[in-house]
């Protein structure tokens, strides 16, 4: 139960201050509840954490020590890309709920709407790929995972606009021209259950990468910045991979993210 008198920004922190993964998908789903039926007090006066709060398992390794998973022909390689994209989906609760409680007294509220709204997707995601991984015999936490996406929230802590550029607009989007050819692996081996799993998952992230997208424009234009020169910018500066094809153009197009901003760093 969430006190009508918590802010925003305390509902927030208390999301990434929350360390069970089940935990975690039952606070999400809260505070968004509580924020929509206006229980929440529009106000940040808390800071958020340096760090998530994170369950003993999975052990996170660096991305280089990640054992190889293969594509996902066997079962047990099956197994080892569900258990990554929930991961994924996991850090991505914090992701979103960080930006809210983190940025959201530098945009008008809809962001906040934006932010929570997504929040909420990435829990339903965790939960539907850990009851899947639960299905074929496994668990959330029984393989290792990297910490590479937090370490991207780390280095954009300080610039909203950076953020945005690194997270929903480059990681997110590499989202959508990953996510099709995941499905289709699922297809061809007749799991028809995981592959429904990831068909929600693509659909939900052309509307994530269309929020981040969308603020970045705003925040760009309301201070007389060129959007995609300046992402190419932040892009260059903070993000520390490379941005490779194929792209799935059309749902990036679709999330307000066309090739102009990104081609020429591809």
């Amino acid at each position: 139960m969430i006190s009508p008198v918590t802010t925003i920004a305390t509902a927030c922190r208390s999301v990434l201050e929350t360390a069970d993964p089940m935990a975690k998908v039952k606070r999400a789903r809260g505070v968004v509840r509580a924020w929509r039926r206006g229980e929440l007090a529009y106000a940040f006066d808390v800071g958020m954490p340096d760090r998530p709060a994170r369950p003993a398992e999975p052990e996170l390794l660096p991305p280089n020590r990640m054992p190889k998973r293969g594509k996902g022909g066997s079962e047990r390689g099956r197994i080892a890309l569900i258990h990554a994209l929930a991961h994924i989906e996991f850090v991505a609760i914090d992701l979103a709920f960080d930006l809210a409680g983190r940025f959201g007294d530098r945009f008008p509220r809809g962001f906040v709407d934006d932010w929570l709204s997504v929040g909420a997707d990435e829990a339903m995601h965790f939960a539907l790929l850990d009851r899947r991984l639960r299905a074929l015999g496994s668990r959330y936490g029984a393989m290792p995972a990297h910490d590479g996406l937090w370490e991207a929230a780390e280095a954009t802590a300080h610039d909203s606009l950076a953020r945005l550029a690194v997270v929903p607009m480059v990681l997110e989007a590499r989202g959508l021209d990953v996510t099709p050819a995941t499905i289709e692996r699922f297809v061809a081996v007749g799991d028809q259950g995981t592959a429904r799993i990831f068909e929600r998952i693509l659909a939900d992230e052309v509307r994530h990468v269309a929020h981040g997208a969308k603020w970045f424009r705003i925040a760009c234009e309301s201070s007389g910045i060129a959007p995609e020169s300046h992402w190419r910018d932040l892009v260059r500066r903070y993000f520390r991979g490379v941005l490779k094809p194929p792209f799935n153009d059309s749902a990036r197009e679709a999330a307000g993210l066309p090739r102009e901003y990104y081609a020429p760093l591809a």
